[in-house]
């Protein structure tokens, strides 16, 4: 029987760092720092500069931490900036707003420090092809957490890299709702790193003094022990309260800047996640036994901390318990959350009932494309438009979660969802085209694609082989009077290759509008030439679908746009005119040769 694996990603992540020595690299940016900055700097103040060794790009943020006590402390230390606020002068962070009523608040001491740098921050670090680590101790943490924040917006989670925040002793920054804006997508909050000592006064200062800050991210708890890794904001407050072992009110927070060094020197030497004095006992369940050597890694069930657990009224098996609880919980609702049959019969109900239009437009002699093209504001389509509707939405859905989810998790779905995902793409997107070019717009590809049938396309590409043999195989040949054509995106190169035709022709479609007619209007200024030659790059576009098998026999009824532009292709062409296409359209009997897998290119 297979154990359950309860915890996420934190460990996979704290371990990415150590093996080769991020941690190492992003704490040596910030001790460069350290060396050159005065501690009469003034406690308003962040310094940052840019490292570049040969395996990565590091950005590292330094403030002295006492001034980062003394700042988050103050009289305004706790106080906020809601995300309302933020929309009149800074806009950087509207995208965790998707819907415009989601609201969030950041403490205020770190945003000012943070927008009186923004301005001179480099812009275009994550076009870099090297790995980005972004690094930052006390408030110069909080810096770096939100100038990686600003950054989520932008990548393109499927081909980029994606930054790494690594912050030591940060104080925390938002509340609940920055939280979870952040948390609900795990390929950001996988973004984030946050090393806390057990010694360290500054990450614990706004716990105790508003209790409405919450945790996000990663949490790497250090002790002389060892470590271990959280990600339960839950379970990380109250770790963050149970295992400060510095004597309220007396420790100065810039001696504990050193220890971060010597955590960071003896991290391989030291435990992660494991311990080799104090193990749960054998017959402590499995769970209980994994958290109960993460809690003796924190330092919390070491004697000297005993005394100060008693008067804190710390009980460290309730913890404990209440870790597991929680664990058990996040593994129920991941299932939930990953599982991409989720919906599926409705999923299929919706199909199958677009296999059925697609059929019935067969037998009008007409294809479901134009059928739905010219017939789609008819009663008899409600439910059409209503299962597209709902199609949409649920693969949209399902590709915003692969992309956002941690890497393992997202290949994971990614895969798992290929098969139902490319009949959906190549199903519906010609529905889309038809949509968009009935409004008489154009350059459907470059304008007018939706993001998440370009993720699809792009998954699928990165998952097929190059094929062995130099044609179509006999399934492919056996199938294709009932296949889907392969490029979803096939009629809106019709629809484009009918526009150059009417340009040339000077006709006009019906669906032509001012856009359109512009166009036409401009025809004459066009090189004759070069329309000419994109009709000849679209002619062998479908020539070389045609050899592959790879598109639908629907193609050839007489009702089609297909077959509208290959008659004003032809006048506009000649009867002299010869091509392989050309050939091959010209005679009626390869169209029904083709139907049945005969045809030999």
């Amino acid at each position: 029987m297979t154990q359950t694996q309860y915890f996420s990603s934190g460990l996979e992540l704290a371990n990415f760092v150590v093996i080769p020595d991020i941690l190492q690299q992003a704490w040596t940016a910030i001790s460069e720092l350290y060396k050159e900055t005065s501690q009469k700097e003034p406690s308003s103040s962040v310094k940052f500069k840019i490292y570049e060794p040969l395996n990565c790009t590091i950005i590292a943020f330094f403030t002295w931490p006492a001034n980062s006590k003394d700042c988050v402390q103050g009289n305004e230390g706790g106080d906020f900036v809601t995300s309302s606020a933020l929309k009149g002068y800074f806009p950087h962070f509207n995208f965790l707003c998707p819907k415009g009523n989601q609201k969030f608040s950041i403490n205020k001491p770190a945003l000012e420090l943070f927008t009186s740098i923004f301005d001179v921050l480099p812009k275009s670090v994550m076009t870099n092809s090297k790995p980005l680590i972004i690094t930052g101790n006390s408030l110069g943490g909080s810096v770096a957490s939100l100038f990686t924040l600003s950054l989520l917006e932008k990548i393109n989670f499927t081909n980029t890299k994606r930054p790494l925040c690594i912050t030591f002793g940060s104080p925390l920054i938002g509340d609940e709702d920055l939280q979870e804006a952040i948390s609900k997508y795990a390929a950001w909050n996988s973004c984030f790193l946050h090393v806390v000592s057990d010694q360290d006064p500054v990450p614990r200062v706004l716990i105790s003094q508003t209790g409405v800050y919450k945790p996000f991210g990663t949490f790497l708890l250090c002790s002389k022990v060892g470590c271990s890794c959280f990600e339960d904001p839950r379970t990380i407050l109250e770790l963050l309260k149970a295992t400060y072992s510095g004597s309220p009110g007396n420790q100065d927070p810039n001696l504990v800047f050193d220890v971060y060094g010597t955590f960071v020197k003896d991290i391989n030497r030291k435990v992660i996640c494991k311990d080799t004095t104090m193990l749960p006992e054998r017959t402590t369940q499995p769970l209980r036994a994994c958290i109960t050597t993460q809690i003796v890694a924190t330092g919390l069930m070491q004697p000297e901390q005993q005394q100060q657990q008693q008067q804190q009224n710390v009980d460290v098996n309730i913890i404990i318990t209440e870790i597991a609880k929680r664990e058990k919980m996040t593994a129920m609702l991941n299932r939930e959350a990953f599982d991409p049959t989720k919906g599926l019969n409705d999923i299929k109900v919706y199909m199958a009932y677009l296999e059925q239009y697609k059929k019935l437009s067969k037998d009008d002699g007409i294809g479901y494309y134009d059928k739905y093209k010219f017939e789609r504001l008819t009663t008899t389509y409600m439910d059409l438009e209503k299962y597209k509707k709902s199609l949409t939405i649920y693969w949209k859905d399902m590709v915003d979660q692969a992309e956002k989810r941690p890497q393992t998790i997202g290949a994971f779905l990614r895969t798992r969802m290929l098969f139902g995902g490319t009949n959906y793409r190549r199903m519906i997107e010609p529905l889309d085209i038809a949509d968009y070019y009935n409004k008489g717009l154009s350059d459907y590809i470059n304008n007018g694609r939706s993001e998440h049938y370009k993720k699809l396309e792009q998954w699928l590409k990165e998952t097929e082989k190059p094929s062995s043999s130099s044609g179509p195989n006999d399934l492919k040949k056996q199938n294709v009077k009932s296949i889907l054509t392969e490029d979803s995106c096939f009629w809106a190169q019709v629809e484009e290759a009918l526009i150059l035709c009417e340009l040339l022709t000077g006709r006009e479609s019906s669906v032509m509008n001012k856009e359109s007619s512009k166009k036409k209007r401009k025809a004459s200024a066009m090189d004759e030439e070069s329309s000419k030659k994109k009709l000849v790059e679209f002619e062998n576009y479908i020539y070389g679908l045609l050899k592959n098998y790879a598109v639908s026999s629907e193609i050839f009824l007489p009702k089609s746009s297909f077959m509208k532009w290959w008659g004003e292709y032809r006048e506009i062409m000649g009867t002299s005119y010869s091509s392989s296409l050309t050939n091959f359209l010209k005679n009626d009997n390869n169209y029904e040769a083709y139907a049945k897998g005969s045809l030999v290119f």
